[in-house]
């Protein structure tokens, strides 16, 4: 087995390797709230973590960016996906239909040149996210590694545009347990710009910027499940989404009466 605590080493192209960039920032507990459907709830914390990668699916890299929140459901402590921006189109209605996993297409520049990490993601022309950092310290896990749940919403609106549901909204739930793996801390800023496809800067703006790493995860288990349903009433204002992500569309209001 090899030694954690040694950066991994790839082959020139490899794409199966690449850390992820995550980003973790503090905003206004207000405004997570106002994201979040009846059932789900704000956490303890206020956080919005980014995380920011090129990952092999179907054997091409998916460049993309994860955009989390701090959030409970049913007392476990969580985070709520407002969207996962890929640039790989042959996987969004797919999971958005079997999993409600929030995906909506993306442009992703991501990379490491020496010491220096940038990455920028764009949607519909607008750049929304920006990041530009330099290597630190090695920054170790606890050695029991970590676990993560991550809430979606399973829903689909009723056929003709009419004020109910097919199938009614649910949560789904996914964990996920990882070791430690590595991970380098970052100096670095990340900058939000206002877009009105993916309004980060405007609904979750940054108060303070927490932390940013590169972390290679070692990946031990993954299950995604139906949970319990959400209030069908209390979910309605949420129906109307932004692509595929769950930032609200049309003034979070229903399209038509």
């Amino acid at each position: 087995m090899s030694d954690p605590t040694l950066e991994p080493m790839t082959s020139p192209g490899e794409i199966s390797q690449w850390p992820m960039l995550k980003i973790v920032y503090r905003t206004d507990p207000g405004k997570i709230a106002e994201l979040l459907p009846p059932g789900i709830e704000n956490a303890g914390t206020s956080n919005v973590i980014l995380t920011i990668y090129n990952l092999p699916v179907s054997d091409e890299p998916e460049y993309g960016i994860l955009m989390t929140v701090d959030a409970s459901y049913e007392g476990i402590a969580g985070e709520w996906a407002l969207g996962y921006g890929i640039d790989q189109e042959a996987p969004i209605l797919l999971c958005q239909s079997a999993n409600g996993q929030p995906k909506f297409p993306c442009e992703t520049a991501y990379y490491r040149f020496g010491e220096k990490v940038s990455a920028r993601c764009s949607h519909q022309g607008y750049t929304f996210v920006e990041f530009e950092g330099v290597l630190g310290k090695e920054d170790p896990l606890p050695a029991e590694g970590i676990e993560r749940h991550e809430w979606w919403v399973k829903v689909s609106r009723e056929v003709g545009f009419g004020k109910g549901y097919d199938f009614p909204p649910h949560v789904v739930r996914v964990d996920g347990k990882y070791g430690p793996g590595y991970r380098l801390s970052l100096d670095g800023k990340l900058t939000l710009r206002e877009s009105p496809w993916d309004p980060i800067a405007t609904r979750l703006p940054m108060l303070e910027q927490i932390s940013a790493h590169l972390w290679w995860p070692e990946y031990l288990d993954r299950s995604i499940t139906l949970a319990g349903p959400l209030d069908p009433e209390g979910f309605w204002p949420h129906i109307d989404t932004i692509s595929g992500s769950r930032w609200p569309g049309y003034q979070g209001g229903p399209l038509r009466d």
